[in-house]
């Protein structure tokens, strides 16, 4: 299957990470920016970096953006800016559009243009460490949509010399074991024999809806 193109407007801290991650993976990433140090700030790694204004549309047109699968307006602190990018990709054809906003009446306005998803980094990265702060037993977790989540947790005390068989995790708390992490070598197992006796510094991988993750977290003894 190959990869998704991807093409990234604004190269700041937020904008280069992402280009970064993207290429790491083996995507095709086009990043764009006005400044020419954040532009060779990432073309070491990026598919193609080039220095250009976002709001001039026959600019994106010529580099042929409208071939590309996914856009990213990585541009949160000047709106304007933020709004014309999000435009450009719109009217050139890109099919999902994800934006950066600094604030919620950003994140409104940016939506109502187009954007098919708006984040707030800032927001949603100091939600995910005041959630982790309060966790007893999840040492990671990631949220894949607005209703699911996929943690790592480390296993209560009481479940403990129990097996999965026995524990029924799936019909008592609604989550379904994805892995086991062996802790001696830090590799994840994803086959697991249903009978398996579960140790002390077991690790588990899950995949629950998040509302029954916190909560079942907050009940479980460690």
């Amino acid at each position: 299957m190959q990869s998704k193109q991807y093409v990234v407007l604004g190269l700041g801290v937020f904008g280069s990470t992402i280009t970064k991650t993207l290429s790491q993976f083996g995507c095709e990433v086009l990043a764009i920016d006005k400044d020419p140090e954040c532009v060779q700030r990432v073309s070491e790694f990026a598919t193609k970096a080039v220095i250009g204004d976002i709001t001039d549309r026959q600019f994106l047109i010529d580099l042929g953006v409208e071939e590309f699968d996914v856009g990213v307006v990585a541009i949160g602190n000047h709106l304007e800016e933020s709004l014309l990018g999000v435009l450009n990709l719109k009217e050139i054809g890109v099919p999902h559009i994800i934006a950066k906003a600094k604030n919620k009446q950003f994140k409104v306005v940016l939506e109502k243009i187009g954007a098919d998803r708006v984040v707030r980094p800032e927001k949603e990265m100091g939600e995910r460490v005041a959630r982790s702060m309060l966790r007893k037993n999840i040492t990671d977790l990631v949220e894949i949509d607005e209703s699911y989540s996929i943690v790592e947790m480390k296993v209560p005390l009481a479940w403990v010399g129990h097996s999965l068989n026995g524990l029924d995790l799936r019909k008592n708390y609604g989550i379904n074991i994805l892995g086991l992490r062996d802790m001696k070598t830090h590799k994840l197992l994803l086959s697991i024999d249903p009978s398996y006796l579960i140790q002390n510094e077991d690790h588990f991988l899950m995949i629950a809806e998040t509302d029954k993750i916190e909560k079942f977290d907050y009940l479980v003894e460690k």
